[in-house]
């Protein structure tokens, strides 16, 4: 038996019995920004979980407006000493009302697509703070972006960055751009979000990236702005980014010794979280590893923080449908489903479950059951958490946390099923930031076959 515990209470996180996965709910949530329990009931700020549940229907994403704008923050406060811009990033969570409150905090934006560039400027972000990674730019992509005048492609390929010139050229502009440095650095981390080893497809080879910025450097439409790196996602130590920082610092002496001067670093995201029993590096800690070595360089600072940011922020409202005990399994089929979250199945990640009202008999795994919990969709790998010691009834709300990052973003209609409804909270104020998908809305778009 194995035990997390609580570095700031000393109470166990989770258990691990011949059973199944206990999570003490309150020992998480103490952990969890915005998440607490206050007369057994859980809240999200100010607002009972419950209430949300019966006022928006579930499955439902809340989000938590302190808890993003606390993250942002805690970047930019750790790295005060410097000249920084936190570009979150977008894909985690592109929700227009959350990327709204990080373009008024300030915050820059980190895209990977013309769709999330537009999402940005019509949330109310600077193009002139976003930066542009993604392997397959297009020319429309690429246009669109120079003619909103982006501050930075970060350019994956040769290939990629001979388009960008074309393109620049055709309009008669100069483009800003870094080259993604792939350094070949174990990140530790699920090979499907991994993204710093070779045999990944992101970014330039580190012993190429010298001769490519020389190319760069001969186009006549090309502007050299910087350096960047993304090694991947769900970090839990700062030992990774140091290796990845100290293969750019020798790049940028190289670059220098070429008289190619850049103005910024770029040292991407991938900042783990604790989902259940995870032990991450602190946002100082991570400031207070890099900072000396940054000083040194005296370049602007870029971070590409997604999931660290909004991960802990959200969380995923289910109801419990069907309580179907078998004699080798129980299962709990719950309203939400792998088409909601596909993270469980799809990089088989452990997210804690906690129930809204805590259950009466306190909290230990006296009275509880192994519980499966799965949702309706004609798939073996439709779950969302196995084996977890709860006790369960149908219509007991559910929240799934952790949930803010990489969420309802990656939702599908998967079985015809329509999306979740989004929802921020901020004190004791609550709102519909997007509207549940209808069945009819989605083969609104689709048409029958017509004989001529």
């Amino acid at each position: 038996m194995s035990h997390a515990t609580s570095a700031a209470s000393n109470l166990p996180i989770s258990r691990q019995t011949k059973q199944g996965l206990y999570v003490d709910p309150q020992a998480l949530s103490a952990h969890l920004p915005a998440l607490a329990y206050k007369d057994n009931a859980l809240y999200i700020e100010d607002v009972s979980v419950k209430q949300l549940a019966q006022h928006y229907g579930t499955p439902c994403y809340v989000y938590s407006k302190q808890a993003i704008l606390d993250m942002y923050q805690a970047y930019s406060d750790s790295f005060s000493a410097l000249a920084h811009k936190v570009c979150y990033a977008v894909k985690a969570n592109s929700n227009l009302a959350v990327l709204g409150v990080l373009a008024e905090a300030g915050a820059g934006f980190d895209i990977v697509s013309r769709g999330e560039l537009m999402r940005v400027l019509a949330a109310g972000g600077k193009a002139t703070s976003v930066v542009f990674s993604g392997v397959g730019k297009t020319h429309d992509d690429i246009e669109f972006a120079l003619k909103q005048g982006i501050a930075c492609f970060n350019v994956e390929s040769q290939s990629e960055l001979a388009l960008i010139n074309n393109v620049a050229a055709r309009l008669d502009i100069r483009a800003p751009i870094s080259l993604r440095v792939n350094p070949n650095v174990d990140a530790k981390t699920h090979p499907y979000i991994s993204t710093g080893l070779k045999d990944n497809k992101f970014g330039i080879a580190h012993e190429k990236a010298l001769s490519v910025y020389q190319q760069a450097a001969s186009m006549t439409h090309i502007d050299i702005v910087g350096i960047d790196c993304h090694i991947g996602s769900q970090l839990t130590e700062v030992a990774p980014f140091i290796a990845a920082l100290d293969k750019l610092i020798e790049l940028v002496h190289s670059l220098q010794e070429q008289g190619i001067e850049l103005h910024h670093i770029d040292l991407g995201g991938g900042l783990g979280v604790r989902y259940i029993d995870e032990m991450p590096a602190s946002i100082a800690e991570f400031a207070q590893a890099l900072l000396p070595k940054l000083q040194e360089l005296n370049l602007t600072v870029f971070f590409e923080p997604g999931r660290s940011m909004v991960a802990n922020a959200g969380v995923l409202l289910t109801r419990v449908d069907v309580l179907k005990p078998t004699a080798h399994k129980n299962f709990a089929i719950v309203d939400a489903a792998m088409n909601d979250l596909i993270r469980p199945a799809l990089y088989q990640a452990k997210m804690a479950v906690i129930p809204e009202t805590l259950p009466t008999h306190g909290l230990d795994t006296e009275g509880t059951q192994p519980w499966d919990i799965v949702g309706a969709i004609c798939e073996t790998g439709d779950f969302l958490a196995k084996e977890r010691l709860l006790t369960l009834a149908t219509d007991d709300i559910l929240a799934i946390t952790g949930a803010g990052a990489y969420g309802f973003t990656m939702s599908s209609n998967y079985n015809s099923r329509g999306r979740a409804c989004e929802v921020m909270v901020s004190g004791d104020e609550h709102q519909l930031i997007r509207k549940r998908e209808t069945l009819e809305s989605l083969y609104a778009n689709e048409m029958l076959w017509q004989k001529n």
